[in-house]
């Protein structure tokens, strides 16, 4: 005998490309819960949208974890991310000055200041990820003990030479530390700012011993280990949220790429970046 004929019901299709199948096919594709989980909420969040160039303007803090998850959301909903970094005050300032954009991750603080002059939208506001600061040193290198203030300070003073960005948020929190710990002069002499690049990539080409920078920039960069978080009683956590822009051409499209980040699979990397989902 033959197979009888599917009924327009027994196969959905939506407009994203995917295809699913009623039924006990259903029921076996569909043993992996986070992943199906992943399917459904995708196919709500870009049904009846075409597909879309989203222009993304980044903190270098999430590079890693979107440039891993790009792929899969492409692959689902035909949408195509055009990814930009920069320091969170560099972009900031690039979104001031009008560049053109869909979709923004900065820090709160400029997130919430770009809201108040009505460059973003405030009810696309999410918090994607929470990180602390912590340390670059070279693969191969002593790892330092920065497990108590006491410790740290003295890696600090023994340090040959340190670095971060010149405009990042870290800079900020590194310079307060020292402050704190009464070791800002000795500090400033060992101090290489850089720009354009990450304070890991510099410890990697080996133009200082110690990087500092939110963890997220430090795992996946060849040529460094993380050596370890700040200690509790200086750290400063960062939770990056995004937003749609104002003007955005593509905003549903935008839009479904924040509540992907929300979706189990998304979770798993964030976190595999060193961050904490959401802004708790």
């Amino acid at each position: 005998m033959g197979r009888p004929s599917e009924s327009p019901n027994d196969r959905i299709t939506d407009d994203c490309g995917w295809k699913i199948e009623q039924g006990e096919s259903m029921k076996r594709g569909c043993r992996s819960w986070p992943k199906c989980f992943t399917v459904v909420l995708l196919l709500a969040a870009c049904g009846g949208t075409s597909a879309a160039d989203i222009q993304v303007l980044s903190t270098n803090g999430m590079k890693h974890a979107l440039e891993k998850l790009a792929p899969e959301f492409e692959t689902a909903t035909k949408h195509k991310l055009v990814l930009q970094f920069a320091p969170a005050a560099d972009m900031k300032g690039r979104i001031e000055k009008g560049e053109p954009f869909d979709l923004t991750f900065l820090t709160s603080v400029a997130i919430d200041d770009l809201i108040k002059q009505g460059r973003l939208v405030a009810a696309t506001r999410t918090d994607i990820a929470k990180v602390g600061a912590g340390v670059a040193i070279r693969r191969g290198a002593s790892r330092p003990d920065m497990t108590t203030t006491d410790t740290f300070k003295r890696t600090m003073l023994g340090a040959r030479s340190i670095t971060y960005v010149s405009t990042g948020a870290t800079g900020a929190t590194m310079r307060k530390a020292f402050e704190q710990l009464g070791i800002a002069d000795e500090m400033k002499a060992k101090t290489r700012l850089v720009s354009g690049i990450s304070a890991a990539a510099a410890v990697a080409k080996g133009d200082a011993e110690l990087g500092f920078s939110v963890i997220s920039e430090i795992l996946g960069v060849e040529g460094v280990e993380f050596a370890g978080p700040l200690p509790p009683e200086v750290q400063v956590y960062l939770v990056f949220p995004a937003a749609v822009s104002s003007n955005a051409r593509s905003p549903d499209a935008a839009e479904s790429f924040i509540r992907f980040l929300t979706t189990p699979t998304a979770v798993s990397v964030i976190r595999a970046q060193g961050m904490e989902p959401g802004g708790q």
